[in-house]
Order: structure tokens, then C-alpha cells, then sequence
């Protein structure tokens, strides 16, 4: 039996390059390279990792929906692409986020779709929220050592507000992403069990 990889690890030093990637986690070469990032003072990188129980294409299926990011980012509750149509690099969309949280909305950018290598990369152009500057890279892979297991790898960089830690910062984005990953997790099993 496989177990969870579910891991967190965040990068807090000066580094101008930082691999955002932790040690024990195996990924292919060809997609290790997504996941270092320029990195300034004023800013922290970090990545979560989770395994999911679902073929590689199930999984990317819903990942690769950057017209429909709710659809297992349950913080969010709508999406509009308002360039582009969602599939080509350099589209943008705008999200509404969910009351309580301390954002109204985003305007992101594709940065990355690739469906060979089930990669994904949007950043934060705009909108009304703290996290400024951040950029994200998701990567998709299976397990060596699980047939029909996925292993994705989501890494981000992110300015540091002035008025918090670079490990308060880690520790809230890496909540929803965490979040976000268990969801997408629950939402791809459930797909490769009704196929």
C-alpha cells in the first residue's frame, strides 16, 4: 500500500534562485525546473505536495480548467475569463472569493498550459487582496512507486506584506493550497471510481 505524501516546505532564506521543492520528494527532472524561483528579500516560496489516487489525465482533467478554478478551489465562488478564452497562454480571469477571507477578487494570468507535461503557471496581475506579486506552478506526475497514483506538486512564490512574517505569509497561502489540494484530491478519486 501507498502512502500520503503530503508535505510542506518552505524556503525562507535569501536565495535570488530557490528550489521550492523538498528533498524526499521525487520529480522528474523536466518538471524540477518549473518549481525554482527568483526569489527576493521581501519575498517567501514554499511547496505543497499531495498524492491522489487517480490516473495522471483524471487528475489533470480538473487541474488544467483555468476557466473554472472553483470547481475544487473552494475559497473561490465564481470565475470569468475576461481575456483570451482559457486555454491560451496569456489569458486572464477574474475570481471572486468567498466572504471572510481577507480578498474580494483576483485578476490572474496563464502563464503556462501544457498538456504533454501537465504543467500549469498562473500569477496574480491585479485585484483586491494581499497576496501581491505571487505566482504559482502546478505540476503533475505519477508516482514511481504507486501504479495509478498522481503525485501533484504546487509551488508559489509571494511577496511578504509589510505588516507580517515571511512565515505568517507560508503558513496562509500554504493553508489554502493545502485546502485546495485536498479537495482536488477528493474530487479526483471520486472521478476515477465512476469511470
Amino acid at each position: 500500500m501507498c502512502s500520503s505524501i503530503d508535505h510542506i516546505q518552505s524556503i525562507q532564506d535569501n536565495n535570488p534562485k530557490s528550489t521550492a521543492v523538498p528533498p524526499p520528494i521525487y520529480i522528474p527532472e523536466h518538471l524540477r525546473r518549473h518549481h525554482t524561483h527568483s526569489v527576493s528579500p521581501h519575498q517567501c516560496v514554499s511547496t505543497v505536495t499531495q498524492s491522489i489516487s487517480a490516473p495522471v489525465e483524471t487528475v489533470w482533467s480538473v487541474v488544467r480548467r483555468f476557466d473554472n478554478p472553483q470547481a475544487y478551489k473552494h475559497f473561490l465562488k465564481s470565475c470569468h475569463v475576461i481575456v483570451g478564452d482559457g486555454t491560451d497562454v496569456g489569458s486572464v480571469r477574474e475570481v471572486r472569493v468567498v466572504s471572510g477571507l481577507p480578498a474580494g477578487s483576483s485578476m490572474e494570468r496563464l502563464e503556462i498550459l501544457d498538456d504533454e507535461r501537465h504543467v500549469m503557471s498562473f500569477c496574480v496581475v491585479g485585484g483586491d487582496h494581499r497576496l501581491k506579486n505571487y505566482r504559482s506552478v502546478t505540476t503533475l506526475h505519477s508516482s514511481p512507486a504507486c501504479g495509478g497514483t498522481t503525485v501533484v506538486v504546487e509551488s508559489y512564490v509571494v511577496d511578504v506584506p509589510p505588516e507580517n512574517t515571511k512565515e505568517e505569509t507560508c503558513v496562509f497561502v500554504e493553508t489554502i493550497v493545502r485546502c485546495n489540494l485536498l479537495s482536488l484530491k477528493q474530487i479526483s478519486q471520486n472521478l476515477a471510481r465512476n469511470k
